[in-house]
């Protein structure tokens, strides 16, 4: 070593234990926010709760423990393999601390009894992410697969940040942070997309920034390891992470709320198969799934009773023994709906076929179950459906108990007045239900898009006042609407929650019709029970299905014009879904129960058009920021990062290049693959003036030499070469090992 070496080295040894501390920490930096930028997207899809707080802990702990472990490592071969170990070993701990301490070594290191706990909660989480609608309750399953998921994706973007691979970390970002809008095809995040951005930039500023200690040696390995794994987390990993399958199409399970939040259901902008159905009657069942009597000014809640085994039966019917029945069997096959209330025609007599765990909620005639879920059951119900005359439901009495009348002085008085203007020249129950009934279907119009619009969403008593203002809602508008206003006459008074029986599919079972049901067909109807009959359902709802009406006993036995159960739908209708009738018209409006054809909405297919262009182009772009900002440092002057461009071209354009070669052996190169000579001697002599020419302060415009012999590279190679460079530019993905370096 030269007396000026020697002189200089401890200078040179303080000035690189410098720079290597503040790549350590922006490497850790860069690692959070990466962290946080893909996280964030997630506070759409699940709810609030200790979930944000814990992988926000797991984020800081990775990163930090990253910065430590290089920190203390400096000097150690092997400190990227210490850093893995460090943080794999860490995040263990601290998982077991937020999540499963129960059982655990001083609350932090894993025994047995914590692996163990580990596939129950699996299976759990991956059972609410399948049959759930966004946003998913913050549960301990979820909770653990998001922390899970994040401290892998962390630990891979840490590497790949240390390692300078920017474009793999970016879109490692991008598909975990994207995924809940693209399978949702949501509204797109803008503020979301605008941190992506700027996170990539300081990214790719990391990546390309200039060692002044000389050559940047990275291991080969190590990068193409922590790559693979990271593609590997992208494609596969990342779409098991907490998003609502209910977005994804058909086949997948929608969780139903039975508690008339039935507006965003309705509102979805894919419907899946929900239900399919056979049987041999011309005209297929409604099925119910809950009863809500209880209201308490806000919202209608589903009705909690007392349950018995499925082998006691149903019980003795409420119709009386002069009431004529028609008995219907239905199979019924639960596919797209995840509920704790089983599909079942009214009034279900008999279940068979279904798995264990289902009870009999006698007081209502429905099938609940606090451990099993209606998705995936396969089974056959026996109902008795009660046809009475005319003459005998206008006979008959519909009274409410007084103990159940309790909070209507609290409505306002709009729905009382209402239900007595109309219901005035009734002289029975029944005409009075059925005045109502012709009201609401002849004054008021069937919107998803009004109540929104108008403030007045959901079934809350001054949203009714508004809606009776209005007269334009959905089904649970009209539901609440009837059922208040038929509490105000001291009629007993329920709304049921279901699906209309769907659309006939192409396919027969033997002699029995099978029925399609989407899950965009969720409706909502009143009831109303009358001495000696049972609960009668009535259609309010404008232009949905066929209303509630009953024939004379001169008309053979009197049948219904109407279903003895309500025509319900979640689209307009005016005709039931009855097998002959629809055998020569399944491409119609039929097909979703709607009275007009279904449109496809463009938003979905441009919105995944345009993210697919996206990531097609997203090398290209980074491509096109890294070569703007190279271009700006070679204004300044910068011949090692003109170098470093140069040295990318050539990988792009899939040309030979080592990075053994000297400044002038390249310029050769350069020279004889069609290269401006003259340009190439200015970038060369500008590069060994700054690698060996110490205290060089003249800076030169390099800008034109780098422009020239880039021309002329890409002039010399066929149009293909020119066309991979441009969408799949390779240098992205290599490490530069060139032995330029700049003395000071």
């Amino acid at each position: 070593m030269s007396s000026a070496e020697q002189r200089r080295a401890p200078w040179a040894d303080a000035v690189a234990a410098a720079e290597s501390r503040e790549r350590t920490l922006a490497i850790a930096v860069l690692t959070a926010c990466a962290g946080f930028v893909a996280l964030w997207p997630y506070t759409s899809v699940i709810a609030a709760g200790t979930w944000s707080i814990v992988s926000v802990v797991i984020i800081i702990v990775v990163a930090a423990t990253g910065a430590a472990t290089r920190y203390l490592c400096a000097r150690r071969r092997g400190k990227e393999a210490w850093t893995l170990l460090a943080q794999v070993i860490v995040a263990i701990f601290a998982l077991t601390l937020l999540l499963l301490p129960q059982g655990a070594v001083l609350g932090v290191i894993p025994t047995g009894s914590t692996l163990r706990a580990l596939p129950p909660l699996a299976a759990q989480a991956f059972e609410q992410v399948q049959f759930g609608t966004a946003p998913l309750d913050d549960t301990p399953a979820i909770r653990t697969m998001i922390a899970t998921g994040f401290a892998v994706i962390m630990i891979l973007l840490d590497h790949l940040i240390a390692q300078r691979i920017a474009l793999l970390a970016t879109i490692l970002v991008t598909a975990v942070g994207a995924l809940p809008m693209i399978i949702s095809f949501g509204d797109a995040n803008i503020p979301w997309f605008v941190m992506l951005a700027i996170l990539t930039l300081f990214l790719l500023r990391h990546s390309t920034r200039h060692d002044r200690r000389g050559p940047r040696r990275a291991s080969v390995g190590v990068a193409l390891g922590v790559g693979s794994a990271a593609i590997v987390t992208a494609l596969v990993i990342t779409p098991t992470l907490p998003v609502s399958a209910s977005w994804v199409g058909s086949g997948t399970a929608v969780e139903l709320n039975p508690s008339l939040r039935l507006g965003d259901d309705l509102r979805r902008p894919v419907p899946t198969d929900a239900i399919t159905l056979a049987t041999t009657a011309a005209t297929a069942p409604y099925l119910r799934i809950a009863t809500l009597s209880g209201f308490d000014g806000r919202v209608w809640h589903a009705d909690e009773g007392e349950t018995q085994s499925l082998s006691d039966g149903f019980g003795e019917g409420e119709w009386s023994g002069d009431v004529a029945t028609a008995e219907q069997r239905t199979s019924i096959r639960v596919v797209g709906v995840s509920s704790s209330w089983l599909p079942v025609p009214y009034p279900a007599t008999k279940v068979a076929g279904v798995s264990s765990g289902w009870e009999i909620m006698p007081t209502n005639r429905t099938v609940v179950s606090e451990s099993r879920d209606a998705a995936g059951e396969d089974y056959t119900v026996t109902a008795a459906t009660v046809q009475p005359t005319l003459e005998q439901i206008r006979a008959s009495a519909a009274s409410l108990d007084p103990d159940d009348a309790s909070g209507q002085e609290d409505l306002p008085e709009v729905i009382a007045e209402t239900a007595r203007e109309v219901t005035a020249g009734a002289e029975n129950d029944y005409d009075r239900m059925i005045a109502l009934q012709a009201w609401f279907r002849s004054e008021f119009s069937y919107s998803l898009d009004a109540p929104v619009d108008g403030g007045f969403d959901g079934t809350g008593a001054d949203a009714i006042a508004d809606f009776l203002e209005v007269r334009s809602g959905y089904c649970i508008h009209f539901a609440g609407a009837f059922a208040l206003m038929a509490q105000s006459l001291d009629l007993p008074v329920r709304i049921v929650v279901g699906y209309l029986p769907g659309r006939l599919a192409d396919e027969k079972r033997g002699d029995e019709f099978v029925y399609v049901v989407s899950s965009d067909q969720l409706h909502a109807w009143p009831e109303v029970r009358f001495e000696g009959i049972g609960w009668v359902p009535f259609e309010p709802t404008a232009s949905l299905g066929v209303p509630t009406g009953f024939e004379p006993a001169a008309d053979e036995g009197g049948s219904t014009s109407g279903p003895a159960t309500p025509a319900p739908s979640a689209a307009p209708s005016t005709a039931s879904s009855s097998g002959p009738e629809l055998d020569d018209e399944l491409d119609d409006s039929s097909a979703s129960g709607g009275g007009s054809l279904q449109r496809l909405n463009p938003v979905p297919v441009m919105l995944g058009t345009a993210g697919v262009l996206l990531v097609l182009a997203l090398p290209a772009l980074i491509r096109m920021i890294v070569r703007g900002w190279r271009r700006s440092r070679a204004r300044a002057g910068d011949a090692v990062t003109v170098w470093r461009e140069l040295r990318a071209t050539l990988i792009d354009l899939r040309l030979p290049v080592s990075d053994a070669d000297s400044p002038r052996a390249r310029g050769t190169g350069l020279i004889e693959r069609g290269a401006d000579p003259e340009a190439v001697r200015s970038l060369v002599d500008a590069v060994e003036r700054a690698s060996y020419a110490a205290g060089t302060d003249d800076a030169v415009d390099l800008t034109p030499a780098l422009a020239r012999v880039s021309v002329d590279l890409r002039r010399h190679v066929d149009a293909r070469s020119r066309a991979a460079a441009l969408l799949l530019p390779l240098s992205l993905l290599t490490v530069d090992t060139s032995r330029v370096a700049v003395h000071s």
